[in-house]
């Protein structure tokens, strides 16, 4: 039964997480001022509009096997339209996904702050809420092509006026075509490590979050 219950609230979580983190990529480039994303139906909270075929599959496996991941469909961005700028702007609609995550993470560890006392189905479900969009937060910074913290980096970079900016934008570009690869050797390798890479800044941000 416990194992059920972990399955159903892992699945809730991953399934309103990803649903607002793509809503936030969407919302995020319409302000900017590129309507692409609505003119595809993404500008949406409808977790449907923002599921694709694998990434759900990825995700089914993960809750199932407790190893894994999955992905939402991502949000189409026509960078040319961007008030800020294509890499700039890009930077920003990106840094939404991971930042609306972080902020639903603390919205729903608003109970455990103030002690609240929570039936222990309910209790379960709003930490796990919390752990797995920490994690998608966290996860989705590390700076490899196809993930957000690409753009993330990229954007910062170009508000730098500098030799050393330019050369690791630069970096970057001629990295992007080898950046699938490349997150699927840091998973593969980081599994078998003693101590992965992402646990300190998942730690970290879970006690800032939890108040521990």
């Amino acid at each position: 039964m416990d194992r059920v219950a972990d399955i159903v609230a892992f699945l809730l979580s991953l399934v309103l997480s990803i649903s607002i983190h793509e809503f936030a990529h969407a919302l995020v480039a319409e302000l900017q001022g590129d309507p692409t994303a609505r003119y595809m139906g993404r500008l949406t909270l409808n977790p449907v509009a923002h599921f694709e075929p694998m990434g759900t599959i990825m995700i089914l496996f993960s809750a199932i096997s407790g190893f894994g991941f999955g992905w939402g469909k991502p949000v189409p961005v026509n960078p040319r339209n961007l008030r800020s700028g294509p890499r700039v702007g890009m930077g920003i609609v990106a840094a939404a996904g991971p930042l609306s995550n972080v902020l639903l993470a603390v919205l729903f560890a608003i109970p455990f702050r103030l002690h609240l006392s929570l039936p222990g189905l309910l209790g379960h479900l709003l930490l796990t809420v919390v752990w797995v969009n920490i994690g998608l937060a966290v996860f989705n910074l590390i700076p490899l092509f196809p993930l957000d913290g690409y753009s993330v980096l990229r954007g910062i970079l170009a508000t730098i006026r500098a030799a050393w900016a330019y050369r690791w934008t630069d970096i970057l570009d001629s990295l992007q075509t080898q950046g699938p690869l490349l997150l699927f050797l840091f998973i593969a390798v980081d599994q078998f490590l003693p101590v992965h890479f992402l646990d300190l800044p998942r730690l970290a941000l879970y006690r800032l979050i939890m108040g521990f």
